[in-house]
């Protein structure tokens, strides 16, 4: 139960979270204080305490519903209170009251129209079976007559089933969010975005994609590298970033309207890049969206029979990019095992989320298992354990944090610490050690003579 009071989304998809306001069971909690009647806890946030004939009070918490969102919905504060009781030779009784702190008739939609919910938990050790259920509390006549109340029971009980029974079995969370950014954080940036963003950029959607799922999966990186770039940098000046293989435009385009400075490229212009570079939408460079291949400075260039290079007149990136230049590599593809090694050579930091797995040669590719065997053997575990092997060879302390946003590809890599200085790293040793680049200019001559893939 205390789970589910500190996850209101377990039971609930229209909800974010909770922010507990006041605890007394843990005395560092919010506001420094154990009193519920301290002047340091404002009115709002005092509990709401409904005594229980022969169920002693043990526990009381006053948290506050974060809905997804609060153009729809206000949040909501609630009072959860734990009440037990113990008896060796007689029923255990244990019961856990959630009291909102609002009328009937102020309650938000995501909560049930009652006054107060209850689940009753009443074990008897002698056979050892028991009941769990669910209690509504209404005042006046009438007020508990909605049929939709038995199926929020039956849900309410459903769930708790489910979870209660997974930590008899000893279920053990196999995925971990919130590792770099806190959830509350990441959640109101997104929020912010959501409302600001969102209805626009879903109805002048102009690509082939799905809308529904590539604006909210940008809107979600957006949040999460502006709260990134907060910690990182802090009071000081941002040093821009750079989007490499930037697909639709979109991430840079979010991130310029929040005012931050960069710009992206891609093989390939695709139809939304006319939306995302009006004079309203560059950064402060002048620069958005180009098309451009990336031809890494260290890739051997091969001539034709006069000397010329094979690629002709092409606009072609070196992979070079100012020192401090953030990268950000999002689903890049034949970009990504380039990622830290780009960051290695130019001293940059950066982010990846890998996709499809190609080798440095540009060509499709199945790494290697993932050296912890107790991780999936999949092919995408195996490309993010590839790729942060590469990292690691190239003197970063990579980080990992599973985003927030709606695909299954949402492993995030993060560089911005090394434990090896960059002018100690022999990149043409770590290239060969990965199979080295063989194929990789043939590949870029080939995109040039028939075009980059539609994807």
């Amino acid at each position: 139960m205390l789970n589910t009071i500190h996850n209101p989304n377990i039971n609930s998809t229209w909800l974010f979270r909770a922010d507990i306001l006041y605890d007394d069971g843990d005395a560092d909690k919010i506001r420094g204080t154990n009193d519920p009647n301290d002047a340091c806890v404002p009115e709002a946030d005092q509990p709401i305490i409904r005594e229980i004939p022969s169920l002693p009070l043990k526990r009381t918490l006053v948290r506050r519903l974060i809905p997804r969102s609060e153009r729809r919905d206000n949040p909501l504060n609630q009072t959860c209170t734990f009440h037990a009781k113990n008896d060796s030779e007689a029923l255990t009784t244990s019961l856990v009251i959630y009291i909102p702190h609002a009328s009937m008739e102020d309650l938000p939609y995501y909560h049930p129209k009652v006054r107060g919910i209850a689940h009753l938990h009443q074990w008897n050790p002698s056979t050892n079976k028991g009941t769990i259920s669910v209690h509504f509390l209404g005042g006046l006549q009438g007020e508990l007559v909605d049929p939709k109340l038995g199926r929020v029971a039956f849900h309410l009980l459903e769930i708790l089933h489910r979870h209660g029974q997974g930590a008899v079995e000893g279920y053990v969370k196999r995925v971990n969010h919130d590792l770099i950014i806190p959830k509350a954080r990441f959640q109101d940036r997104y929020a912010q975005l959501k409302s600001k963003y969102a209805r626009q950029l879903v109805d002048s959607w102009a690509e082939s994609t799905d809308p529904g799922k590539h604006v909210f999966e940008d809107l979600g990186i957006a949040s999460f590298l502006i709260e990134l770039w907060t910690d990182m940098y802090k009071g000081d000046t941002f040093p821009g970033f750079v989007d490499i293989g930037c697909g639709n435009g979109l991430l840079v385009y979010l991130l310029i309207q929040e005012d931050y400075d960069g710009w992206g490229f891609d093989a390939r212009a695709r139809k939304s890049w006319a939306n995302y570079t009006t004079t309203t939408s560059l950064s402060p460079t002048g620069r958005s969206l180009e098309q451009k291949l990336l031809l890494p400075s260290i890739i051997p260039v091969h001539e034709d029979g006069n000397g010329s290079s094979q690629l002709g007149p092409v606009n072609l990136h070196d992979g070079v990019f100012q020192p401090g230049t953030f990268i950000v590599s999002n689903h890049a593809d034949e970009l990504t095992p380039w990622t830290p090694i780009l960051g290695t050579i130019s001293q940059c930091p950066y982010i990846m989320i890998p996709c499809c797995s190609h080798s440095l040669t540009g060509e499709k590719y199945r790494p290697p298992p993932p050296r912890d065997k107790s991780k999936p053997r999949s092919t995408y575990a195996s490309l993010v354990d590839w790729v942060s092997h590469i990292a690691e060879d190239c003197g970063w302390v990579p980080e990992t944090e599973m985003l927030r946003i709606p695909s299954t590809r949402n492993t995030a890599i993060l560089g911005r610490s090394r434990n090896k200085p960059a002018s100690e790293v022999n990149v043409q040793d770590i290239l060969q050690k990965y199979g080295g680049v063989e194929g990789y200019y043939d590949n870029v001559v080939k995109l040039v003579k028939t075009g980059p893939r539609s994807h």
